[in-house]
């Protein structure tokens, strides 16, 4: 029980860091954004969404079926941003990275039901 909180709370210390840097990224590269054909408010909003998202996360008093759907939104965007590195002419390397950390969070995830299974 002790080594699955270790790796769970290291592995969520992990992906709310990674977006808590993707906000940042996000929010102070605006035009990188803008060529991959977003709205400005589109950023703004999604730089919000991430900041809360990760800072939740980090909180063990949220309840399990809140971060649930908080790995559901993260799996949803790191999927979009691949689609739109995708489809702007990204290096090879910046179009697989939204895949390399949504195939994480997928595994990230796996240690939150765990912890949930064995406190039954």
């Amino acid at each position: 029980m002790k080594r699955e909180r270790i790796i769970y709370w290291s592995l969520t210390c992990a992906i709310s860091f990674f977006m808590l840097f993707s906000a940042y990224y996000s929010g102070t590269h605006a035009t990188e954004f803008a060529n991959m054909g977003f709205p400005n408010y589109f950023r703004i909003e999604l730089t919000t969404a991430k900041v809360i998202g990760a800072v939740a996360l980090l909180f063990p008093q949220v309840p399990v079926r809140i971060k649930e759907w908080i790995y559901v939104a993260f799996s949803i965007n790191l999927f979009s941003a691949f689609l739109a590195k995708l489809n702007t002419g990204y290096p090879v390397i910046g179009v697989i990275e939204p895949l390399t950390v949504l195939a994480l969070l997928i595994w990230f995830a796996s240690y939150l039901h765990k912890l949930e299974l064995q406190k039954a």
